[in-house]
């Protein structure tokens, strides 16, 4: 599935956001919204970047997972690898930069 296959930003608005939970280290499960999912080219690998819900406005935190679906099941893996991060990191950016300049022309 390509990026273009995925919901536009302004459908993505209109939706409830997809809430997960993710076990901290104590095993206390933590709320986490899902801004955003994508794929990297030239790889089948699928990855999802979440903010806690329950943070404050002040927090910018945004944590990365490399995720597989499994029917209803979700399984989360860290990213541990750094060329992966990177990569990870870049096309997050690059999505983030594509959403503001849209954002910019819808504005106009």
């Amino acid at each position: 599935m390509s990026q273009k296959d995925q919901p536009t930003d302004q459908d993505q608005l209109l939706e409830e956001p997809e809430i997960i939970f993710i076990p901290d280290d104590e095993g206390n499960e933590e709320e986490f919204e899902v801004i955003m999912k994508f794929e990297v080219d030239g790889s089948d690998k699928k990855y999802m970047m979440v903010v806690p819900v329950d943070a404050d406005e002040e927090s910018d935190e945004v944590y990365a997972f490399r995720y597989e679906e499994d029917g209803d099941d979700l399984q989360l893996y860290t990213i541990d690898d750094e060329e992966e991060w990177n990569i990870v990191e870049e096309t997050f950016n690059t999505l983030m930069d594509q959403m503001d300049d849209e954002d910019e022309e819808d504005s106009k």
